[in-house]
């Protein structure tokens, strides 16, 4: 593959611009169309044209994936190429999203920035984008899980990603916590998904888990979806950034694996700071203690740099966008006494 280039980000999303829809794993669409129509639906609603990508379009389905590498991978290409579209938004994660790297042109995605978002599986993408194109990408809201939200997107999840895409004024913008946040499934087997009301829980504020102070760039990605990309030429250069792990499924026996890896490949040594986010499904597997004290236990107590965790970014309700390597500074105090501010656009007016 290539290697890694200059950071260059994308225009800002003009009101009424066009959203392309691609599909690059689970095929979600199929499975559970009026969510997705739903999610469609809500997108044209905030004043967005809305194209699907052609793979999406042709309702495919391969059972645990929308179709082969080389095909997920033009739909991909298809939507860059146009260029009527502005910004790309998964329709899901899932699982395999990686496969279609081999089949991307990152030349081409350098020449025709735009914004891509997602999160969860379609950590691979981001993290080839950045290596190979050198295109700063959208860690934020998908289709169906944050837009598909029934009655509407929550508020909270649209502020932000609209801020992030739109907002070209002069930095710092400083995030606060939302007042509330929730990891509720709600199942889009049935109707629960419309009918069963979301159960929030009051949100206290990130916890400052281990004292200090950083700015450096941020390097946004699904736990499990990193470790599998560990070893490849697109796992990224932590040296002196800011690591913010995020997790859907979350058994602390799993995590100590994960962690663990992480910590062998040297990555708690070479960060400047480290943020975790709230997991989706927590399992404390009978264990006599939680995950943050699991998180000390690993990367240890002896850092200078600050340690943040319980925060509200990727598989959490409502979800903070971070377009990755954006420079942001932290800091971490006392209990939930933790703040984060972003020092620059993170699109080019």
């Amino acid at each position: 593959m290539k290697t890694p280039r200059r950071l260059i980000r994308p225009p800002a999303l003009n009101p009424g611009a066009t959203i392309g829809i691609f599909t690059p794993s689970f095929p979600a669409h199929v499975k559970f169309r009026e969510k997705y129509l739903h999610g469609i639906e809500v997108l044209k609603r905030m004043g967005f044209h809305v194209l699907e990508g052609s793979l999406t379009a042709s309702h495919k389905s391969e059972g645990y994936r929308s179709g082969s590498p080389r095909e997920r991978a033009d739909e991909f290409m298809g939507l860059i190429r146009n260029p009527k579209v502005s910004c790309m938004i998964s329709t899901i994660g899932g699982s395999n999203s990686s496969s279609m790297i081999p089949y991307l042109d990152f030349d081409e995605i350098r020449a025709n920035p735009k914004i891509i978002c997602g999160y969860s599986d379609v950590t691979s993408l981001h993290l080839s984008i950045l290596a190979y194109s050198g295109l700063s990408t959208f860690y934020g809201p998908a289709v169906m899980p944050s837009f598909g939200e029934w009655p509407d997107l929550l508020p909270e999840t649209r502020d932000s990603f609209l801020a992030a895409v739109q907002e070209t004024g002069p930095a710092p913008r400083k995030f606060t916590p939302p007042a509330r946040w929730s990891t509720h499934l709600r199942s889009a087997l049935t109707d629960a998904w419309k009918t069963e009301p979301r159960r929030f829980e009051p949100n206290p504020g990130w916890r400052s888990l281990h004292p200090g102070e950083a700015s450096a760039p941020i390097l946004v990605a699904n736990l499990n979806t990193l470790m599998s990309s560990a070893g490849t030429s697109y796992f990224p250069d932590l040296n002196g950034k800011i690591l913010l792990l995020e997790e859907m499924s979350a058994p602390l026996s799993l995590e100590e694996r994960s962690l663990r890896h992480l910590e062998r490949l040297g990555v708690f040594e070479s960060i400047s700071g480290l943020i975790v986010s709230k997991p989706e499904m927590y399992q404390q597997e009978d264990a006599p203690f939680g995950y943050d004290e699991l998180i000390l236990e690993i990367v240890g107590t002896h850092r200078k740099y600050p340690i943040i965790t319980q925060f509200d970014c990727g598989h959490v309700n409502p979800t903070l966008t971070l377009a990755e390597m954006t420079q942001v500074s932290i800091s971490a105090h006392h209990d939930h006494d933790a703040t984060f501010t972003v020092l620059e656009p993170m699109v080019t007016s």
